[in-house]
């Protein structure tokens, strides 16, 4: 049993031979020269399959040499046989006949001998006798002396077999009797593939081992970590796919970082003025008259509406908010939270201009959520008008949603602000007071609740001002759905998102 990275162990029967080397170089080495010297395996095999016939002209040559040195061995130059033929036969490697001029066996080598018509030919005058008995090949020859013909001599070899054994046995004793040129070709070859596949490996596995390198790193807390980028193939989109997403996780511990710092001193700012007035209370610097309890009960309720903001966000976040979907009408919603806008800022002076037509058909939204996503809005809007500034809604159908947007006529945002206005606690201006420029968390809530109604929200300039808009589904596109799910039509319906 061997550890995993975690501690718990791992059969070694589970881990595949290549999980055993240390690195994706080392492995990917050993496959290459794995498949080098199985592709030369096959190779040798298939060239001694095809090359095993051409050893039959060799062991035929060879043969027809033996088969003369036999005969200049066997019979004297008068014609007579040689004696002791045994001890001079004895030791050659095949099989071998030596017959005189009647064809009568003077050495006997053979299990099955050739037929007895190829002798009478070749006693006859025919140079050459050859034939297969089995697997076993021979040639035959005369022997002449003193122009007359007084015997025959046959020297035999094996050769292969019929079907499919013999011809793995063919192939086999060719490669025995070059195994040992097979040999160094293949280590030759293997030290080649050895040598290409390290350096192969090192260029194809540079991405990864950056890659490893800047993950140490990121787990230290480094998110600035970037790899280059060398290539268009996988480990190239890997590459970059990794720098996308360390770019994504340096964003967001830096928005974690600002998240910290700004709750912080958001939860401090009111916790510090309370606590200086019930200082000076205790002290007696103080007098408990309305007027100071007004500002602690003020800033205590500051506190207790950043929490609760807060824990909204939370929620939408994560998606742990079920949404009330009914037809929301949205002219008259507007005109509600106007005059409880107006009513909180009535020392601007600002005015609403309602350009939202009646006849517009109902949003499917949550009216609670949707009243928030406007409410949040339309006091953003108030708050960077001009005194004596108009604000204006508008609202069109569009391919069954509904785009709704707010504009007003104030200063505007730069360009390059406008990607983060809906980020938690961002301020575009920050030496804006939070009690003037707000705590920065109304406009991350809008487009958590406009998303989690699928729809999106952005903003831009407008003509004058700044410009939010943010789409919905109308009402009329769930309206089939509504009467198929439910008799009431008007019903409202919970979704969790």
């Amino acid at each position: 049993m061997e550890p995993d990275d975690e501690g718990a162990p791992i059969p070694l029967m589970a881990m595949r031979p290549l999980d055993r080397l240390p690195s994706i170089r080392a492995k990917l080495g050993a496959v290459i020269v794995f498949a080098v010297a199985m592709t030369i395996l096959i190779m040798y095999l298939a060239v001694g399959f095809a090359l095993r016939r051409t050893d039959r002209d060799r062991q035929f040559r060879q043969a027809f040499n033996q088969a003369q040195t036999v005969q200049a061995l066997s019979f004297g130059p008068s014609g007579s046989p040689a004696r002791n033929l045994s001890g001079l036969l004895g030791q050659l490697p095949g099989p071998v006949l030596v017959v005189d001029h009647a064809g009568q066996a003077l050495f006997k080598g053979f299990s099955a001998p050739p037929p007895a018509a190829g002798v009478s030919r070749l006693l006859s005058g025919s140079p050459l006798d050859t034939g297969k008995a089995g697997n076993l090949a021979f040639v035959g020859v005369p022997v002449i002396r003193n122009q007359e013909i007084v015997g025959a001599v046959y020297v035999g070899y094996r050769v292969e077999r019929g079907g499919i054994l013999g011809a793995v046995s063919d192939t086999a004793g060719f490669v025995r009797r070059i195994w040992w040129q097979l040999l160094v070709a293949g280590a030759l070859a293997a030290f080649i593939a050895l040598g290409l596949a390290r350096i192969l490996a090192r260029g194809l596995t540079q991405p990864i081992r950056d890659m490893a390198g800047a993950v140490r790193q990121m787990a230290r807390g480094e998110y600035r970590q970037r790899v280059p980028v060398r290539s268009r193939d996988e480990l190239g989109q890997l590459a970059g796919g990794f720098n996308h997403m360390a770019g994504e996780m340096e964003g967001l511990e830096r928005l974690r970082r600002d998240l910290v710092a700004n709750v912080s001193h958001e939860l401090k700012t009111p916790i510090s003025a309370i606590r200086a007035h019930l200082e000076n209370l205790m002290d007696g610097v103080e007098e408990p008259n309305p007027a100071l309890l007004a500002v602690m009960v003020q800033q205590a309720e500051r506190l207790s509406r950043l929490v609760d903001q807060l824990l909204d966000l939370s929620k939408l976040e994560s998606g742990d908010v079920p949404l009330q979907l009914e037809p929301v009408e949205l002219s008259p919603l507007v005109e509600r939270i106007a005059s409880e806008v107006q009513m909180a800022r009535s020392d601007r002076g600002v005015h609403l201009r309602n350009e939202i037509a009646q006849e517009l058909p109902p949003v499917h939204a949550d009216r609670e959520r949707l009243h928030q996503v406007l409410f949040n809005l339309l006091d953003n809007a108030y708050r960077f008008s001009p005194r004596g500034g108009v604000v204006t809604v508008q609202a069109i159908r569009d391919n069954g949603s509904c785009e709704v947007s707010v504009e007003d006529n104030g200063p505007g945002i730069p360009s390059e602000h406008l990607p983060l206005v809906f980020e938690r606690f961002y301020r575009v201006d920050q030496s804006r007071s939070r009690d003037d420029g707000g705590t920065g968390i109304g406009l991350a809530i809008a487009r958590s609740v406009v998303e989690a109604h699928g729809g999106r929200i952005w903003a831009e300039n407008g003509t004058v001002g700044a410009k939010f808009r943010f789409v919905l589904p109308l009402g009329q596109s769930t309206a089939a759905t509504s009467l198929a799910a439910n008799d009431d039509p008007g019903q409202r319906r919970p979704v969790r998102v």
